[in-house]
């Protein structure tokens, strides 16, 4: 298990390199974004989310749910991992998707395992938040809300209902 992982800045490696050039040939806005989460992953979980606006208003984004590492403020260590999928579906009021303030239903759906046993685990949650597309690539995106969060196997992990927040650092295409 890794102490604190270096998985979250690989993914940001990847996608900032494999990302292609957010400016449109017709003028258009970006319509999708590759982004991580940097606080969930400071938190002991990797998200790499893929957003597409699908109209001006509607946004869903999709990517993988990963608990390989500990949290960087635990003290103790959590011997579980988690492999998952992560969904979420915005609504944008002021029709400019993926940009500006949206509210926010999201999930997480996976798999906990120890050495000894597994269980599904996940979360839900509603946030609402504001997203910014910055010189036309680089995108900024915070959020906050309530979830229920089931990441929980034997006495390790997380259980309740608790403050959801929404950090994402990434590029526009």
């Amino acid at each position: 298990m890794f102490r604190h992982g270096c998985v979250p800045i690989l993914l940001v490696a990847l996608g900032l390199s494999l990302s292609p050039q957010a400016v449109h040939a017709d003028g258009e806005r970006p319509r999708w974004t590759l982004q991580v989460d940097p606080l969930t992953a400071a938190l002991g979980y990797a998200h790499l989310q893929v957003e597409h606006a699908f109209s001006d208003r509607h946004s869903v984004y999709l990517g993988p749910h990963l608990r390989l590492y500990d949290s960087v403020f635990a003290s103790d260590t959590q011997d579980y991992t988690g492999i998952g999928v992560e969904a979420a579906y915005r609504y944008f009021w002021r029709a400019q998707a993926p940009t500006g303030p949206w509210v926010q239903a999201r999930g997480v759906v996976s798999r906990l395992s120890t050495s000894e046993t597994s269980t599904p685990g996940g979360y839900f949650g509603g946030l609402v938040g504001y997203s910014w597309i910055l010189q036309d690539r680089w995108v900024l995106a915070l959020g906050a809300g309530v979830q229920y969060i089931h990441m929980q196997i034997g006495e390790l992990g997380v259980k309740g209902v608790l403050p959801a927040a929404h950090t994402a650092l990434g590029v526009a295409f």
